[in-house]
């Protein structure tokens, strides 16, 4: 021992240190990754100077010539290339915004390059463009800003001989075309975008492989817990491929390469990864949420789906592995009429199975604020098309992006042949937590659908590795079931999935199956798959947790009322509609020469489906948005109206003041129940409809020695209007009284101002068209009238009228009316008002304090009622500060109650017994002249007895339909009602619809 070396045990750890090794520091490490990959300083020297072998740009390979298109025109490919071609070059500029600009882009691929493994052509104008070919075919979609820049050149151009593609520039970015390009700032009307790369390109793809490998295990190195195996493991393999790695150097990319496969696994190239038979927890499934209008018009749309759906069935070619999963019909639609070689292979790729439809509806709707029965439309058409030209339905109900859901949509969607339903949305809350992943939804009736919600909490995902850890570490429902949907693609704007997100989803596999400690994802199932899984491991949902009633968003409060005149208009089309369907089903009937106008029906349909875009009807587009929706709704108000004078004049109805025309007078009643109202026949003289069906006489309106309503001004400015119902006290403006004859009690609480109009600031923390915060309630300001007096005084109908200045440009003028009231029929104070507004980010309401005392308040909402919560006792009930309604709001205790009815307003709130109803925002994004201008709102308050009622339901459905005066021989008025369309029984029962079966030959 003295003094001798010991003997090494093994002989082969050595005795010595041969050198200090320190521990390595992480943060740096990681933060070495970033510079592998990046641009900057070092990107001559990293694996970016390797990614392409060869670059070649210019004459003579790359020659370029361009049409600009006069005046924001969008020419179909036959009228654009049959143009003059201008020469051009890179790093010219195009513009002004949404215009057009064709290039014809001549290739010749140099001698050098023929044998490369991958050529592409790069093209990045950093705005979205369509490849063409030579003969009109669509061939690739492009966003530029260096996120989808490639085409990938067909063999049949390594002939050494030039080739001719077309490329149609669009000037907007794939979020339109706001200041910076993809906020939500209204647009800028003077953007230009600059040709920065137009230039063949002869691919690394083991260079290009490697960035991939290196991106995974770059995001295992971040994504997994700090100081964990997992993370020390990634890190060191990442710091390896860095060590290995020699600039020019191909050998260092195979190098490279096999280290990154010791860890993701040797399959990672195809695939051949998902092959394993081990159980999966994420299903990928590709998506392309396209908004049907937003940040650019309908027309641009309609490119965008060309772009998006090229791009995807080029990507379905090359990855067996990719489903693609779309829904809307109108941008199927859109496809086929304008695009119908690539509608055709999209049809192919549907037909293998490979191109998924869902969703079922017209468009991805707003399903607060359309009617019952333009739900119940929206899957009608939509499912239609889809079965008339994919020969199926559609089984799941997708819609991930509204600000709220119906509660009756699980009925309707059962009713539509979909018993599963798909979003996210509510992951934005802002105030509460939704507490599911995967639960039942019921709806009123009791009508169940399964929902699901990706963990991942994105429509959008990047298909990174942590999306994957998201989907278990998010999922609220692993008591019940593990699996989730990894929903993921570009969107919004459209584009889809990319070639990198399935690349990343492969070595995402191969990391979880070599190494573990990651969610195993499985690409090649559809939605579908994923449902009928999920439904057998949960006992087909028996023990499944359940929601009842409405899917309430806490967000996006303030699109219950941006955009008036366009919630205006959906509301009146749709009574529209309503009219033209019963009476058109009744001269059908009735008058052999008549035929069902279903085309022109169709086609307004269509177009208030379309103009109920969750984007659309909401209010939160850009002003383009709102031309356009409008042009919409003036061509279905002519062609609705022409219409109905057909079908009035099949059912012997003409109009009063034509001369000639024999008969009688009469009211046209669309609704199914007994009325009695006083209607207008002449600009001076009225009459009085009593009855029920389809054409009611109309009798004169008798003047008695007492007179049926009256007004008097009892002091200055106060004014006291009373028929034999009600008595009503205005004062500036304001109902400070409101007796109820009947009841004989006093409907205000004693002290309080009724029709108070009141104005908040409405700045939200950031989208302004789409929320309004709770906090804009503590800066309530109180508008005073500063003038009253009598309007109108006649033995039917009296009203005082206020003026109130809001501001030194905005005033509102507010007529109070009250009418003769009969036995048995409610009374109404109607309320009438013309605002001129041009306020910024406030926001106007009325409001009305009442005698009534309930915890809950009741709501129509779309073929049903919800009652909502009228206190703050919890988070969940604050969160319900504003909320949607149809034509009415209640508030009711035993024995008696009031409804505020409105006939073209959704927003609502009711805080203990104040009712407040929303009139008008003005918020500055994405349409700095929304609510600008002339408004003419109506509202009405009914106090009833006894509890909410069909009274209120009745009323709210008059005061939306009022009755329309003809004239019609006695024989007309006979034969029309005698084929009177109504259901009997209970009067809580409505019969909301009539119309022609679809089928229906006559």
């Amino acid at each position: 021992m003295g003094g001798q070396p010991a003997a090494e045990a093994d002989g082969q750890y050595p005795q010595l240190s041969a050198k200090p090794v320190g521990q390595r520091i992480s943060r740096i490490y990681k933060e070495r990754i970033n510079s592998f990959t990046a641009g900057g300083q070092y990107e001559s020297q990293n694996l970016r100077s390797m990614l392409n072998e060869a670059v070649v740009s210019g004459e003579p390979h790359i020659k370029l010539s361009v049409y600009n298109v006069p005046d924001l025109a969008r020419p179909p490919f036959k009228d654009a290339v049959s143009h003059d071609f201008k020469p051009t070059k890179v790093g010219e500029s195009f513009g002004p915004s949404w215009s057009t600009h064709w290039f014809k882009v001549a290739i010749t691929i140099p001698k050098e390059l023929l044998k490369k493994e991958l050529l592409e052509l790069h093209w990045d104008g950093n705005n979205e463009a369509l490849v063409w070919s030579e003969d009109g075919h669509p061939l690739q979609g492009l966003t530029g800003g260096g996120e989808r820049v490639e085409w990938v050149i067909p063999d049949s151009f390594r002939d050494g001989k030039e080739h001719i593609v077309y490329v149609e520039m669009a000037c907007n970015g794939m979020f339109g075309n706001a200041p910076g390009g993809d906020s939500i700032q209204p647009p800028d009307p003077n953007r230009y975008f600059r040709l920065g790369k137009a230039e063949i390109v002869a691919v690394n793809v083991q260079a290009r492989a490697l960035r991939l490998d290196f991106w995974v295990i770059g995001d295992a190195a971040k994504e997994f817990p700090e100081n964990s195996w997992e993370q020390h493991k990634a890190l060191q393999v990442a710091t390896s491929i860095i060590d290995a790695f020699e600039a020019g150097n191909q050998g260092s990319i195979i190098k490279g390469r096999k280290i990154a496969q010791e860890y993701l696994g040797e399959n990672v190239d195809s695939e051949k990864v998902y092959e394993t038979g081990t159980e999966p927890l994420v299903y990928g499934i590709g998506n392309c949420h396209i908004d049907t209008c937003w940040l650019w018009p309908w027309a641009e749309t309609k490119r965008k789906v060309a772009r998006s759906w090229t791009s995807q069935c080029n990507l379905l070619d090359s990855y067996p592995e990719h489903r693609f999963t779309v829904s809307q019909a109108q941008q199927f639609k859109w496809l086929k009429e304008f695009y119908p070689s690539l509608f055709d292979r999209v049809k192919a790729h549907i037909k293998k199975g490979n191109f998924q439809t869902v969703g079922g509806s017209w468009v991805e709707h707003d399903t607060n604020m359309p009617s019952g029965e333009s739900l119940a439309r929206q899957f009608l058409y939509g499912q239609r098309f889809f079965e008339s030209n994919f020969g199926e339905r559609c089984k799941t109900f997708w819609l991930p992006d509204t600000f709220g859901y119906s509660a009756q949509l699980p009925q309707l969607c059962r009713q539509s042949g979909m018993k599963r339903f798909f979003t996210q949305k509510l992951s934005w809350n802002n105030i509460n937590k939704f507490p599911h992943t995967t639960f039942n939804w019921v709806s009123l009736d009791g009508s169940q659908v399964i929902c699901h919600m990706c963990p991942s909490e994105t429509y959008t995902a990047e298909a990174n590795l942590g999306d994957l850890r998201k989907s278990v570490t998010q999922h609220k429902s692993m008591d019940q079931d593990a699996t989730s949907l990894l929903v993921f693609g570009k969107g919004d704007g459209g584009g889809g999935p990319t070639w990198e997100h399935l690349e990343k989803l492969r070595r995402c596999r191969g990391l979880s199956d070599k190494i573990g400690s990651l969610p195993r994802v499985h690409m090649g199932q559809s939605v579908e798959d994923f449902y009928d899984r999920l439904e057998d491991r949960i006992g087909k949902g028996l023990d499944l947790v359940t929601w009842y009633g409405e899917l309430y968003f806490e967000l996006h409060r303030g699109t219950y009322t941006t955009q008036a005149n366009n919630k205006r208009n959906n509301r009146k089309v749709e009574f529209l509609l309503r009219d033209i369907e019963l009476l058109a089903t009744a001269a059908s009937l009735k008058n052999s020469k008549y035929k069902y106008p279903k085309e022109d029906i169709d086609d307004i349909w269509e177009a208030t489906l379309l103009c109920q875009f969750h984007d659309c009807l909401p209010g939160s587009s850009i002003e383009m948005c709102y031309d356009d929706s409008d042009e919409l709704y003036d061509k279905a108000f002519t062609t609705g109206h022409r219409l109905l004078k057909e079908a009035h004049k099949a059912l012997g109805l003409e109009d009063p003041v034509i001369s000639g025309v024999s008969g009688g007078l009469v009211a046209v009643n669309t609704l199914p129940w007994y009325r009695k109202e006083i209607v207008r026949i002449s600009e001076t003289a009225v009459g009085v409809a009593c009855g029920s069906g389809t054409a009611i006489k109309i009798k004169p309106f008798k003047i008695a020695e007492k007179p049926a309503v009256t007004v008097r001004e009892v002091i200055k400015d106060v004014f006291v209007l009373e028929n034999d119902q009600l008595r009503v006290q205005v004062e500036g403006g304001n109902i400070t009284s409101l007796y109820d004859r009947r009841a004989r009690r006093d409907v205000l609480p004693k002290g309080s101002r009724a029709n108070q109009l009141v104005i908040f600031d409405d700045k939200p923390l950031y989208w302004q068209a789409w929320d309004v915060e709770v906090y804009h309630l503590g800066s309530r300001e109180v508008l005073h009238a500063t003038s009253t007096r009598g309007v109108e005084i006649t033995p039917h109908r009296v009203s005082v009228q206020s003026e109130t200045r809001i501001s030194d440009v905005s005033w509102i003028k507010t007529t109070i009316s009250l009418s003769a009231a009969f036995v048995n029929t409610p009374s109404l104070v109607e309320i009438t008002a013309v605002v001129e507004g041009l306020e910024t980010m406030r926001f106007l309401k009325v409001e009305f304090p009442v005698d009534i005392r309930n915890t809950e308040a009741s709501y129509e909402t779309a073929f049903g009622i919800v009652r909502r919560p009228t206190h703050y006792n919890t988070t969940w009930d604050m969160a319900k500060f504003e909320v949607c309604c149809h034509k009415w709001a209640d508030l009711s205790e035993h024995g008696y109650g009031v409804s505020v009815l409105n006939e073209s307003k959704y927003g609502f709130a009711t805080c203990g017994n104040v009712m407040r109803l929303s009139l008008l925002r003005a918020p500055k994004a994405p349409d700095a002249h929304a609510d600008m201008g002339r408004h003419h709102i109506k509202w009405a308050l009914l106090p009833h007895q006894g509890e909410l009622g069909s009274e209120t339901v009745r009323a709210g459905y008059a005061f939306n339909n009022p009755m329309r005066v003809l004239r019609a021989p006695v024989a007309a008025v006979e034969a029309l009602n005698v084929l009177d369309i109504r259901v009997t029984g209970d009067a809580s029962l409505v019969l909301d619809t009539v119309k022609r079966g679809e089928d229906d030959e006559d």
